[in-house]
């Protein structure tokens, strides 16, 4: 398989694959002319002295100093060096590579003006494992300035750039929008997996199955709510849950009775913010734009990342609900007013063992982390004195980005105790399982065992691992 990059048709799970799977990627066929005579367009305004910003001026404040046609290949090297002010550790590498397609992508739209060299030289790097260093820490999402300096610096730092280049290599939001897109793709995952503990978790309590009655989705027709009805049902088809005295209870507790609502709530966050990625990764966040066809350059604020910023906080909002709500679950089935059976659910009762109660707190802690990254910190603003006021705006995209990815790995934890917890729970109850959370309960003992009486509390990392690989997930 290869990806082929044309500025336009660039898929998320392009990008997922690219950058983790080491996917091939080409440039279209027409792309290098289209960019060639976009390049020519820049050359021209550079020529005639016109002012077009950081072409024949400086960037930001300095807009009103001219930068002419002898000194434009020189502002451009020195355009990378100037903004080398990231700060922190060094970017994951599948995040960079991420960040390296999405900004091939965009010179391969031709809006940016670059030679075709670039653009090559990103594809050649992606095809050969060529990770250059990209620091976190230091963009405020107008533009992630800093991070594709460091990329910039690493990738282009003995090229030879000419008018304009320096600006289109670092005045990208590709970082933000690479880091994005795998997080939601881990996000998706995520989902998947709780609907699996949740069934699960169900299956423990001896849970009401009201709470999945098909009327939920035709009187409430959210499609998210739809869908998850669908699935949490697929999982517990055949499950002696759904018999006449299955339920324990007339109304379980909310992150039971609720768990297609709360599901359901979070799939269609994730659509909205793959709505969002689906423009975003093919859409001009170029200043200024090259309109190739008209021979003009068009000063714009297309770094203007709020669509997505946005969304990622309002993903993370509703992802810190799903997480808690599962940390609540493990917690109710670890208690015997709730579950009905023993205290941690050890196999026996008047034990002094603690059973898999210790595993609750962590589950707490973990919710409590993945709570405090819901904060949305798209309306953020840093400061207005910066470039004397001119610069008043931020998103904190790459922030966006970075707190729902790390949301989402505290979230996997959360999933891998509730699977262990409604495990042993469903085993203790001893009732016959659903197809899908019988199979669930096979994979969690290959790596995590029943606990008996004589047992220490069980490792879990091994089965976050393998919630990683989305075994526990599904298309629906």
């Amino acid at each position: 398989m290869t990806v082929v990059l044309d500025g336009r048709s660039l898929k998320r799970d392009d990008v997922v694959r690219v950058a983790r799977e080491g996917v091939s990627v080409a440039l279209d066929p027409g792309a290098a002319a289209r960019m060639a005579e976009a390049h020519a367009v820049v050359l021209e305004a550079a020529a005639a002295g016109r002012p077009v910003y950081g072409v024949t001026t400086a960037v930001g404040v300095l807009k009103r100093v001219a930068v002419t046609q002898p000194e434009a290949a020189a502002y451009s090297q020195r355009m990378i060096r100037h903004h080398l002010v990231a700060q922190g550790e060094a970017a994951p590498a599948d995040v960079v590579r991420a960040a390296m397609l999405r900004l091939a992508n965009a010179f391969a739209g031709s809006t940016t003006g670059v030679r075709p060299l670039l653009a090559e030289r990103l594809v050649k790097a992606l095809n050969d494992g060529e990770t250059p260093r990209a620091r976190k820490l230091g963009s405020v999402g107008q533009a992630d300035l800093a991070a594709m300096a460091d990329l910039a610096q690493g990738l282009f730092g003995d090229v030879e750039l000419e008018a304009g280049e320096g600006l289109s290599l670092v005045s990208s939001n590709a970082f933000s929008t690479g880091w994005a897109t795998l997080a939601v793709a881990d996000a998706r995952r995520l989902v998947e997996t709780l609907d699996t503990s949740g069934a699960l978790s169900l299956e423990g309590l001896g849970g009401n199955p009201a709470a999945l009655d098909p009327v939920i989705g035709s009187t409430r027709p959210y499609p998210g709510i739809q869908r998850s009805l669908v699935r949490l049902r697929a999982l517990l088809e055949g499950s002696a849950t759904f018999e006449p005295d299955g339920a324990r209870n007339l109304q379980d507790p909310l992150t039971f009775r609720n768990l297609p609502h709360l599901q359901g709530a979070a799939r269609d966050a994730l659509d909205h913010v793959e709505r969002q990625l689906d423009i975003e990764l093919n859409a001009s966040d170029s200043n200024p734009v090259v309109v190739a066809t008209e021979r003009r350059l068009v000063g714009v604020a297309n770094f203007e990342i709020l669509p997505l910023a946005a969304a990622m906080d309002y993903l993370r909002i509703v992802l810190a609900t799903v997480i808690g709500a599962s940390a609540e679950r493990a917690l109710k089935l670890l208690e015997t007013p709730w579950s009905g059976l023993p205290t941690g659910l050890v196999p026996d009762t008047g034990t002094s063992h603690p059973g898999l109660s210790y595993l609750g707190i962590a589950a707490q802690s973990l919710a409590a982390e993945a709570r405090l990254l819901a904060q949305p910190v798209s309306f953020e603003l840093t400061s207005t004195a910066h470039a004397e006021g001119i610069e008043d705006r931020t998103t904190m995209a790459p922030l966006a980005a970075r707190r729902l990815a790390e949301q989402v790995a505290l979230g996997e934890r959360v999933a891998a105790i509730e699977l262990t917890v409604a495990a042993q729970a469903a085993e203790l109850r001893g009732r016959r399982l659903g197809r899908g959370t019988a199979a669930a309960v096979e994979r969690i003992r290959e790596v995590v065992p029943h606990l008996d009486a004589d047992h220490e509390v069980p490792d879990v990392e091994p089965l976050v691992e393998v919630v990683r690989t989305g075994a526990f997930g599904d298309s629906a």
